[in-house]
């Protein structure tokens, strides 16, 4: 039997309501996952760029007298532009604005000799791609390292 008249056209608006809250339901569980995977890579790659800054100062050292550029020291003050060049080299390649990155790289043993500690943070203003809705998610994600000076 098919209804006709006032009653089939509120069923067909009825229609329409739910197909737009399903769809408005579904479009941002699906931006909420890419944001959050977002996060998550740039997170990653923090945590990435902290490491090679750290390898390269307990592999360079404070102590070496020679060589300049990425074959020299990583030392003897605290953040080095050596260091922090490899970190935000490497924060670039993960597609991070190396300008919202807070970098510190200190040597907590007062000495740069190897055995001596180093301690790589670099921190990283997370801006959501959609800001209006994923506000709570800004913030700051950081990582920070620790090595020990083996040269």
């Amino acid at each position: 039997m098919r209804i006709t008249g006032p009653q089939s056209r509120s069923r067909s608006g009825t229609a329409l309501v739910e197909f737009v809250a399903v769809v408005f339901l579904l479009l941002m569980t699906m931006f909420s996952t890419i944001e959050i995977e977002r996060m998550f890579l740039v997170y990653t790659t923090l945590a990435n760029a902290a490491r090679a800054g750290a390898r390269y100062a307990i592999v360079h050292g404070g102590g070496r007298s020679s060589g300049s550029g990425v074959d020299g020291s990583s030392g003897p003050t605290d953040n080095p532009p050596q260091v922090l060049t490899v970190i935000q080299n490497s924060a670039a390649m993960g597609m991070l604005n190396t300008g919202n990155l807070v970098i510190s790289v200190t040597y907590p043993d007062s000495a740069i000799t190897p055995g001596s500690r180093v301690k790589v943070s670099v921190q990283y203003t997370y801006d959501p791609v959609i800001s209006s809705y994923f506000n709570p998610l800004q913030g700051t994600l950081g990582s920070t390292t620790w090595g020990r000076i083996t040269y």
